[in-house]
């Protein structure tokens, strides 16, 4: 019997969001995605003491921030014992506004898989979507390591990637969603914004249309879903990343996905060209509140659950 799961699989490339390498086994995604929340709820886990008890073993004479990513690459490197595809490895988010820091960081992120026999095609190396961001990935993309955006939240931030021939861009849905019900309050009518009129979903399939009928080849990635109903209305995109509980109930819910992004959906709703310089950038950042507001929350989210991480490792180096 079909289910929701296998037949979204026929037009998208399913990845699973989360650092839970074991717990991923079993939906078979093609790539998979990290971020520091997702890797300190993982090592936090039983499962991984062993994994950490060795990350801290062979770093103790390193500093607390190259134990870091020698620890993001050991899961990096166990995730990609299981996908067939690619795994996305985060810079460290207090990086975020500084590009020559991002661009040293996610070199030594490169490094250390390649120690390790992982070759920097499975590889993606995850930033910020900010304009500090955008122009560190372009200069990793010319040297030929290549780069997922993230905390990406309007079609602004997504053109700048594609001008900057970013891999991949992870737009969110779900953050979004977040944003716009908390914004309306009691007024907020949950059945008429579900589905393709879901805020969030609405944001990705514009950019989805925007790229294809521009001819873009950055991959588009759905991220950060808050129910089955954003997936699905994103069927067709590029990638999706669902998290173990949201990819549990597809798993398990018997039906046939029809896809909605397609050529035709992408012909018909692409936006006009945008032409973007840093200013023009900034400017239209600036003027979507919802973008401005989930980026910097974002990050700041990113930089307590990193600190979060550091005290734990510094736990474990001096025990």
């Amino acid at each position: 019997m079909a289910t929701l799961l296998r037949s979204l699989k026929q037009s998208t490339v399913v990845v699973a969001d989360t650092g839970d390498f074991e717990g991923m086994k079993r939906f078979t995604p093609t790539d998979a995605t990290t971020n520091p929340s997702l890797i300190l709820k993982a090592v936090q886990l039983p499962a991984y003491d062993s994994l950490l008890g060795q990350t801290i073993a062979r770093t103790r004479h390193l500093s607390l921030e190259q134990t870091v990513d020698h620890l993001l690459v050991a899961f990096g490197v166990e995730i990609l014992k299981i996908v067939p595809g690619r795994v996305s490895t985060e810079v460290d988010a207090r990086l975020s506004f500084d590009s020559n820091a991002t661009v040293e960081r996610a070199k030594t992120l490169i490094d250390l898989y390649a120690k390790q026999g992982i070759d920097r095609s499975r590889v993606l190396i995850k930033i910020a979507a900010t304009w500090e961001g955008i122009q560190a990935a372009e200069v990793l993309q010319k040297e030929g390591i290549a780069c997922n955006l993230t905390l990406l939240f309007n079609l602004a931030q997504a053109v700048a990637c594609a001008d900057a021939k970013v891999t991949l861009i992870s737009p969110f849905v779900g953050r979004i969603y977040d944003w716009h019900k908390q914004q309306a309050g009691n007024t907020w009518d949950e059945q008429a914004n579900a589905g393709a009129n879901d805020p969030g979903v609405q944001s990705v399939a514009t950019i989805y249309a925007y790229f294809k009928a521009h001819g873009i080849n950055t991959e588009i990635m759905g991220a950060s879903f808050r129910n089955v109903g954003q997936i699905l209305a994103l069927a067709g995109c590029d990638l999706l990343t669902i998290s173990p509980e949201l990819l549990d109930t597809l798993d398990k819910t018997p039906g046939d996905v029809e896809p909605r992004l397609d050529t035709r959906f992408a012909q018909a709703h692409a936006p006009a060209p945008l032409e973007l310089y840093e200013p023009r950038f900034r400017f239209l950042l600036n003027e979507d509140a919802m973008a401005n507001d989930k980026l910097a929350q974002g990050i700041r989210a990113f930089v307590a659950d990193a600190r979060k991480l550091d005290s734990l490792l510094q736990a474990a180096r001096e025990n």
